[in-house]
Parts: C-alpha cells; sequence; structure tokens
C-alpha cells in the first residue's frame, strides 16, 4: 500500500469493499501538478473509465495508483492481497528477440499449457500460439496482453488504451470483450480512454481528467456536461451510437454464455 498522506485524517478503511481507492492524488513535473487532486474507486464488478485529451495525466494518475510513479501528495489504499492484471498502453518488443506467444505467457508463471489456451480462447485470440509476438497484429497483440494480464486471475484489471493501434470496428469489439470479462470474472476494471464514445457501452462510471477532474459521472451524462464539451466538442459523440445498458443480473462461463448468478453460485465457479 501506498501513502503519501496530506494530513493524517483523510485515512480510511476499504470496509466498503472496494478493490481500490485514491484520495486527492498529485504528481508534480516541474513544480507543477500533472496530476491535480484526483480522486476514484473501484469496486468488484465496475468498470471505471478516465477519459481525456492527450496530456491530461491519464497514464501518470495509473501509474501513481500502482505505485510506478512516486505520488507528491494524497492517499492510495488497495484491498489486502489485491491481484491486479495491467495492460501498459505500449509494449516495445525487441525484433530480434525470439520469442512467441506461449513462452510470452509463460514468462513469470506457473500455469499450465491447458490454462494459457484457454484464456487465450477467453480473449478470442485465435492464432497460433507458437507465433512470433513480432508477426501479430495490432489486434492479436492486444488480446495477447490481455491474456496475459488475466492469467493471474486479477481483482483488478487496469488497461491503459487498450485498443491502441486497433481499427475502429475492433476498437469496439475489443471494448465489447472487456465488459464481457467483466461479467464473466466479476473483477474490478479501471480503464483508460482518450474515446468516450467508443467505450460508452462497456463503462459503469466516467471520470473525465484534464490534470484535474474535469467532470465525472455516467457516460450518458458526462457526454452532456459543459466541461467535456468544452474538452473534446459537441460532436464527439455520434448520435447514431445508441447507449447500451447491460443488466447485470447473470455472470458468463469460459465460452461466454450467460449463467445466472444463483447457478453459478450454486455450482462454485472460480471465475465467479
Amino acid at each position: 500500500m501506498l501513502i503519501v498522506p496530506p494530513d493524517p485524517r483523510r485515512l480510511f478503511s476499504l470496509a466498503d469493499g472496494a478493490l481500490i481507492r485514491a484520495t486527492e492524488v498529485t504528481v508534480n513535473r516541474g513544480g507543477k501538478p500533472v496530476v491535480d487532486k484526483i480522486n476514484l474507486v473501484v469496486h468488484p464488478g465496475e468498470i471505471l473509465t478516465l477519459v481525456g485529451p492527450n496530456g491530461a495525466g491519464k497514464t501518470t494518475l495509473i501509474n501513481a495508483i500502482l505505485n510506478l510513479t512516486k505520488c507528491d501528495g494524497g492517499l492510495v489504499e488497495k484491498k489486502p492481497g489485491l491481484v491486479v492484471g495491467y495492460v501498459p498502453q505500449n509494449l516495445e518488443i525487441d525484433p530480434t528477440l525470439p520469442i512467441d506467444v506461449r513462452r510470452f505467457l509463460y514468462l513469470g508463471t506457473k500455469k499450465k499449457i491447458q490454462d494459457l489456451e484457454l484464456v487465450l480462447e477467453e480473449v478470442g485470440f485465435t492464432a497460433s500460439i507458437t507465433n512470433p509476438l513480432q508477426g501479430l497484429s495490432g489486434g492479436e497483440l492486444r488480446r495477447v496482453l490481455l491474456a496475459r494480464a488475466l492469467i493471474r486471475d486479477p481483482d483488478l484489471l487496469v488497461l491503459d488504451e487498450p485498443t491502441a493501434g486497433i481499427d475502429y470496428m475492433g476498437q469496439g469489439q475489443l471494448f465489447e470483450l472487456i465488459r464481457t470479462i467483466r461479467d464473466r470474472r466479476n473483477c474490478g476494471v479501471l480503464l483508460v480512454s482518450h474515446n468516450l464514445h467508443l467505450v460508452m457501452a462497456a463503462t459503469d462510471h466516467v471520470i473525465c481528467l484534464n490534470t484535474h477532474v474535469c467532470c465525472e459521472g455516467k457516460p450518458d451524462l458526462v457526454t452532456r456536461d459543459p466541461a467535456y464539451m468544452q474538452i473534446f466538442g459537441e460532436d464527439t459523440v455520434n448520435p447514431a451510437m445508441a447507449f447500451y445498458t447491460h443488466k447485470h443480473d447473470h455472470l458468463h462461463d469460459h465460452t461466454g454464455a450467460p449463467v445466472p448468478v444463483r447457478e453459478k453460485q450454486t455450482h462454485g465457479d472460480a471465475n465467479g
């Protein structure tokens, strides 16, 4: 747990079942805040999306929450024993490095080949597991990175621009996959994107960030907020893209098929 408390009275517990909570997190660069007193909380089964323009501090905030960047103020608390699966925005792969999908997924894990194949099936990776990473398309690589994050069976998925390098149609499919994974596993998801209209159907709560929090709430409300429209413009949400409300009264098995929560609990499925 990373603690840089500005005031001891701001310390609180995670008794409400939260996976992670940030309070007034601040990161400075050159004496100026690039992340200024940000508050957020993620619960199991919730998708929270950070949106904002380039340079808004989204990745810096993620790095601060994950203790990859030093906080200059604020507090980050995590559920004891929290397991995080992280997909970075960029992955630099040495073109001369002889590594295929299977070896990449094996790095740092003792999982069996059957476990790797199951998680690749879950993310919809259909190419050969012996293909070199360098030969994958943008969409295939993103699915492999997501599979690697899921191998740890995380409580919290942290996805920094998970659709980077994917065409428009593929982005929509990947966001739908993320929502399905959330439903199936009941994990929390902290997602970074610069395009809210692409993730509207997949997210529960939105924080619009531009160094500080400009506005937050349900996606359909945020897109009508004057602060959001000032940053992104009034035409950023395509009227033809209807908001989709997913009734969260069921989970999904490893194939993606819906399973009633009661049945899921009765059979004790570990993915619940």
